[in-house]
């Protein structure tokens, strides 16, 4: 009678206990909730005062409330006046942004993902020295280099050119060292080995085999070099001096000095926001397509078996 009554006091006893342990989780992530909440409304609020202020004529954006439409909903005519200002040299900008970031996107993954694979699958004399100076080179700030960069092209005769601004975001250090932690653990070593075996050749199993499997880390890469020369200012900005050859950087920043020196002149800070706003919308359509691409290369990258 005794056993019979003392288990279910056990089972009610441990039946409280998970309650409580859940409501004690709950309590705990509350503050981190709230911290991220408060992170997301930090970031995504300038996005959202730039889509409001796009929607506005040049007297609403100063005369009405920042955060909020105006008495006009005038997106669509800051959109047409974006394209058809200037000759339509917006549209020029715009696929000089492209062809910048897109080639040297596609050529700092490359460049990377065969350096970090290199220095995770093969041991040669030299190896760890020339990775301690790629992980020095992501310390040394762009702004450092500048200058050096500069003269170096100039005495190359590739100033005031497209491959001014691609040669030198073919280099990405952190890329090289995400892809050597992703590829320590990505692609493995029996599978190289059985590949070598089979008589492949170490181009091949490269190509062929591992570089299937580091394709998430390769995504990942390409999507911070595309986010880097994408918003890259001062490396055309020293490098170019031709309008023509501008990105929407340099662009809308000297159409905005431009506007804020027109004196008598109308002002033109609707289409220069609206010129914004328009040139963030391929970066956020390329992080929703690669999201999961990205994710996985992160999160197999962090952490180590």
């Amino acid at each position: 009678m005794t056993a019979t009554i003392t288990a279910p006091a056990r089972e009610n006893a441990a039946g409280h206990a998970k309650p409580s342990k859940r409501r004690q989780g709950k309590k705990r992530s509350l503050p981190l909730t709230i911290l991220l909440w408060l992170c997301a409304l930090y970031f995504l609020l300038p996005l959202f005062w730039l889509f409001i202020a796009s929607t506005k004529d040049n007297s609403d954006l100063f005369s009405t409330f920042g955060l909020w439409f105006g008495n006009r909903f005038s997106l669509w005519d800051n959109v047409v006046s974006v394209f058809t200002a200037r000759d339509g040299l917006y549209l020029r900008w715009a696929l000089n942004t492209v062809l910048y970031a897109g080639v040297s996107a596609i050529g700092a993954s490359l460049v990377a993902t065969m350096a970090g694979y290199a220095f995770a699958k093969y041991t040669f004399p030299g190896s760890r020295v020339l990775f301690s100076l790629t992980l020095g080179a992501i310390m040394i700030p762009l702004t450092a280099l500048a200058l050096p960069t500069y003269l170096l092209f100039n005495a190359a005769s590739l100033t005031n050119t497209p491959w001014a601004m691609i040669l030198p975001s073919l280099v990405s250090p952190f890329g090289v060292f995400l892809m050597r932690v992703y590829a320590a653990d990505a692609v493995p070593d029996s599978m190289i080995e059985a590949a070598r075996v089979d008589g492949a050749g170490e181009f091949r199993i490269f190509w062929q085999v591992s570089f299937r499997l580091l394709g998430p880390g390769v995504v990942t890469v390409f999507l911070f070099a595309l986010v880097a020369t994408w918003n890259n200012y001062f490396l055309p900005l020293i490098m170019l001096n031709t309008s023509s050859l501008y990105p929407l950087t340099v662009g809308l920043a000297q159409q905005q000095a431009a506007s804020a020196a027109g004196g008598g002149a109308q002002a033109l800070f609707s289409t220069v926001i609206t010129g914004s706003l328009i040139s963030v919308v391929p970066l956020i359509i390329a992080f929703l397509f690669l999201q999961r691409y990205w994710e996985t290369g992160l999160a197999t990258g962090g952490v180590k078996e």
